[in-house]
């Protein structure tokens, strides 16, 4: 299933856009509820998901609290936020471009007569933080307590994130009915394609810079770690999955390495939460939905806090295509004033391009381990 997903992501919303008009609209509007139900039972469970990654993760780190996990948590946190910064400059260029403003053909768009609404029990950010503190303080005094609850809770994550899986294509099916319905669908080939382009440039222009300050300035030392790590880069295309392309991003960064130990460890560490891919399309796509929606740009204030709880909430992205957007709806709605539908268009916006964004989270995780460990590999040196 989680390989055929993009096939069948892109067929849905083929056949939607061809087919729509065939739909009888009584149809429709059951279609569109039902993916308006499936988004509120994902916002419902976010922060038990967010809360058991976190609580989890708190408990691997207490556990295993040597300089070098620290050094590499920070860093991770400083590469993400330094990335996320950086597409604060793309996204307001873009902002600038001819987009086309979006409005329904029928003025009130379509509508769903009801569909299922659950109760917010708690934010994503009070999870976010009761997950890490919750973790380090039971790791610290109840060890073998806090491993029993962090294996528990991933493997209620883990039934969740795969009940997820099935439910995506109904959930991206209903809301690109929305968007044929309310005529968004031509504005995205208008005015999206050139975009895709710019973030995909943004992407690999930035990871290649990366590897070649880490390659120290060396044309020939730049191919020979990018060839290394490109069958990983291929395998998270073709899977939308970091995790799924592990095995061969860990054997590619050993390749690159100094430290063959170091490279083992960085990976594991940062295959879900360092994504260099979702730090550029995500904040980009945003500028781009909230210039075609007539939003407001956001000021630098209003950006640099949307980055820190972006970047927080990286720990705990859903492993599964299009989770990295899933965990970020409600920090858009939060802090840059998304609505529903601004919501549902950056969705299938990200979901579309997922493959290439996996892509460059992996070649961006092999270059993060290039750099930690000539960071490291140079301080041992001179210690020594």
């Amino acid at each position: 299933m989680l390989r055929k997903m993009p096939f069948i992501l892109v067929l849905i919303i083929l056949s939607v856009i061809f087919l729509n008009q065939f739909i009888p609209f009584n149809y429709q509007q059951l279609l569109y509820a039902i993916s308006l139900s499936i988004k509120s039972l994902i916002i419902f469970l976010l922060p038990f998901i967010i809360f058991g990654l976190l609580f989890k993760a708190a408990v691997n780190l207490s556990n295993n609290a040597t300089r070098i996990i620290t050094i590499i948590l920070i860093t991770v946190c400083c590469s993400n936020f330094f990335s996320t910064f950086i597409s604060h400059y793309i996204g307001s260029w873009i902002y600038d471009f001819n987009l086309s403003i979006i409005t329904p053909n029928n003025i009130a768009g379509l509508t769903a007569n009801s569909f299922l609404s659950l109760p917010q029990i708690m934010t994503n950010s009070t999870a976010m933080f009761a997950g890490v503190i919750l973790g380090i303080l039971t790791a610290r005094y109840k060890p073998a307590a806090a491993l029993v609850i962090a294996t528990k809770l991933e493997y209620i994550v883990a039934i969740i994130l795969k009940l997820f899986i099935y439910l995506i294509p109904i959930f991206v099916a209903g809301f690109i009915v929305k968007l044929q319905y309310d005529g968004v669908i031509n504005t995205i080939i208008k005015d999206y394609t050139l975009i895709f382009i710019i973030v995909a440039l943004a992407q690999f222009s930035y990871i290649t810079i990366t590897y070649y300050i880490f390659s120290s300035l060396k044309f020939n030392e730049l191919i020979r770690s990018i060839k290394n790590i490109l069958p990983a880069a291929i395998t998270g295309f073709s899977t939308m999955s970091s995790a799924a392309s592990m095995p061969l991003t860990i054997i590619g960064a050993e390749n690159n390495a100094i430290d063959k130990d170091l490279a083992r460890s960085v990976i594991p560490a940062t295959v879900n939460i360092h994504l260099v891919g979702d730090c550029f399309a995500i904040p980009i796509f945003a500028y781009a939905v909230l210039k075609n929606y007539g939003f407001a740009e956001p000021d630098l204030i209003a950006y640099l806090t949307f980055s820190c709880y972006f970047v927080l909430a990286k720990f705990s992205v859903a492993a599964i295509p299009g989770g990295g957007i899933i965990v970020m709806l409600p920090i858009l709605e939060s802090y840059l004033g998304f609505n529903t539908d601004m919501m549902s268009l950056i969705t299938a916006l990200y979901i579309l391009f997922d493959p290439v964004i996996t892509c460059a989270n992996v070649l961006g995780n092999g270059a993060f381990a290039k750099g930690m460990d000539l960071a490291l590999s140079s301080r041992r040196s001179i210690t020594a």
